[in-house]
């Protein structure tokens, strides 16, 4: 099995003994019940495969959510949707082919897509850049969004990245304000927007295409300001603490959830969303066609309103009073006895 990870390996095991045994009986002791003994670890194995997959720390659902079998952007964009049609280029400077996006069909309505998209091998990487959009990327977005508005388009944003492109050129051709520019913009568009994290959902380059009326996520994704290698580096010198930072940063789609940070979460089949591709993405049609009509029905300026609420509410936290430094509230009986 490739790309295995650690946590999977018991159930490797299990197969490999499993596809050993329907292969080769002739190898094993007489007087066994192969029948018998087969049915024993296939039901092992899919107990084992539960118990495993139900009980996932955060790190382990990171490392699925970067898994290089795991559809990507423009595999929805082939199997969600219908009658997909790239569109190309920001008319500023390049085309960014980390940044896919076109017009298609979602059921019977017409939408415009945005996504990140990573690759599959070294070449493919190199042509996508690892998933990680330029500048250009970010205003070809808006360029189409812009379009999508003036035509009363829903749009449906897709993101897997782990971050925008930090390199020389990207800071040159300004990449924050590319990102800052999509947020604001993203809040003002009256047609409905619906984004959904599918894998890594990494700081700015996540949000420059994540503000929407709705924000769902698969159950093995991740959406956070930082990597847990990033964020263990900053706090414990040490990237080798990425599994406490992911338990910390509570970046989980459940955890996510908790803290109203995102409104749904997409369930994955058991083992992962690159187990069994076509479940998934009929999974996620019924999702997005579900919360697009419930966008539509509402007016436009109430949407504008529940989705400026919706970013605004992001962030709030009580501190806790220190009672070494804080004055204890006098009584009225007390302030008049006090005065005498």
């Amino acid at each position: 099995m490739k790309h295995q990870l650690e946590f999977e390996k018991p159930i490797i095991e299990l197969q490999r003994k499993l596809d050993e045994l329907r292969a080769h009986p002739e190898k094993h002791s007489l007087g066994v019940n192969f029948e018998e003994e087969i049915q024993l670890i296939e039901k092992k194995l899919v107990e084992t495969r539960r118990q495993i997959f139900l009980n996932l720390s955060p790190w382990q659902r990171v490392q699925l959510a970067r898994h290089p079998r795991r559809p990507y952007t423009l595999d929805y964009f082939q199997k969600t949707f219908t009658d997909f049609q790239e569109l190309h280029g920001d008319r500023l400077f390049a085309e960014d082919r980390a940044m896919v996006c076109g017009f298609a069909r979602l059921g019977g309505h017409h939408v415009l897509v945005v996504g990140t998209q990573k690759g599959r091998d070294t070449k493919e990487n190199i042509l996508r850049n690892f998933g990680s959009a330029h500048p250009e990327g970010y205003r070809k977005a808006l360029r189409l969004m812009r379009l999508a508005n003036k035509f009363g388009l829903p749009i449906i944003t897709l993101i897997d990245t782990a971050g925008a492109y930090p390199g020389v050129g990207a800071e040159e051709r300004h990449i924050a304000e590319a990102i800052a520019v999509n947020l604001r913009e993203m809040t003002l568009l009256e047609v409905p927007i619906i984004a959904t994290v599918i894998g890594e959902g990494g700081s700015g380059g996540a949000l420059g295409i994540g503000v929407a009326d709705r924000v769902l996520i698969m159950e093995n994704a991740y959406y956070s300001v930082i990597s847990p290698e990033g964020c263990a580096a900053i706090l414990w010198k040490d990237r080798a603490n990425a599994p406490k930072a992911a338990a910390a940063l509570r970046i989980t789609a459940k955890d996510l959830l908790e803290l109203k940070l995102v409104d749904e979460i997409v369930p994955e089949p058991l083992g992962g969303a690159h187990t069994d591709v076509n479940t998934m993405t009929e999974t996620l049609k019924a999702h997005l066609l579900r919360n697009l009509e419930e966008i539509l029905a509402l007016p436009v300026a109430e949407r504008l309103k529940k989705r400026y609420e919706k970013f605004r509410a992001h962030g709030h936290f009580i501190e806790k009073p220190d009672p070494a430094t804080t004055k204890p509230v006098e009584t009225p009986a007390e302030a008049t006895s006090a005065a005498a």
